[in-house]
């Protein structure tokens, strides 16, 4: 295999031909990594409150019963949280990845069968499909937080003529989570984009318009500008 570049992950054959592509495992991955710390990071801030309180009242003051007070804690609101906590986060960890399989992203080339976009179908319930057209979008970025980082993921985020003047903050339209090739789909986007007759423009790009050529055959334009004028001068000459 050639070292030269990386390879887009699905091939970009399969991306030109608008074959479907989900998100990758690590998405799945990611978020439940997510779950899983909210658990245990709240489990901590009410540790940290109950203990942090009853030092604050009791131990500094120098009354007894810390100790009980601490027992409160983990006979009677640690168990009772982890039972309230079970009741979102068992089904999550379950649901969740039914969610993330229901995701499907494709992008027509401009080479493609048929008109040049982007599609995205999500939701299990309310099912959304958007088309988003390439003569429609505006800017194309990607987005790497820290936990996409550490799980190797990232997102592409398309934003439209229309959405970025009416949403706050210039929030994208639509997005393509969780993808491993996230900077490679985001480039070929942008190449496709720039294949238009009117140059694609990213916000740091200079445009240079071009001028429509006018076609001259057998005469100057100051020769055809003459004879329109030499025209105009016998069709009023004929009416007076």
């Amino acid at each position: 295999m050639s070292s030269e570049g990386k390879v887009i992950k699905p091939p970009i054959e399969d991306v030109e031909s608008g074959k479907i592509f989900k998100p990758s495992k690590a998405f799945r991955n990611k978020n439940w990594f997510l779950m899983t710390f909210a658990a245990v990071g709240i489990w901590l801030i009410f540790l940290a409150l109950i203990l942090g309180l009853g030092y604050l009242v009791l131990g500094l003051i120098g009354q007894p019963g810390f100790e009980s007070w601490t027992s409160v804690f983990w006979e009677i609101i640690n168990p009772w949280y982890w039972v309230l906590t079970a009741i979102w986060y068992i089904p999550a960890m379950i649901l969740y990845p039914i969610y993330i399989n229901a995701f499907e992203y494709s992008v027509i080339a401009k080479s493609g069968g048929t008109m040049p976009e982007i599609y995205v179908k999500k939701g299990l319930v309310n099912i959304t499909r958007k088309h988003v057209p390439f003569r429609t979008i505006t800017n194309i970025s990607s987005r790497a937080g820290p936990f996409d980082r550490i799980f190797g993921i990232g997102t592409v985020e398309v934003e439209t003529a229309g959405a970025s003047g009416a949403q706050v903050g210039g929030s994208a339209e639509e997005r393509l989570e969780g993808l491993v090739f996230y900077e490679e789909l985001r480039d070929f986007i942008l190449r496709e984009l720039r294949r238009f007759k009117d140059p694609y423009v990213t916000g740091t790009e200079v445009v240079i318009p071009e001028d429509e050529k006018v076609i001259r055959v057998g005469s100057s334009i100051e020769e055809e500008v003459l004879s329109v004028l030499e025209d105009i001068r016998d069709l009023l000459r004929d009416r007076s």
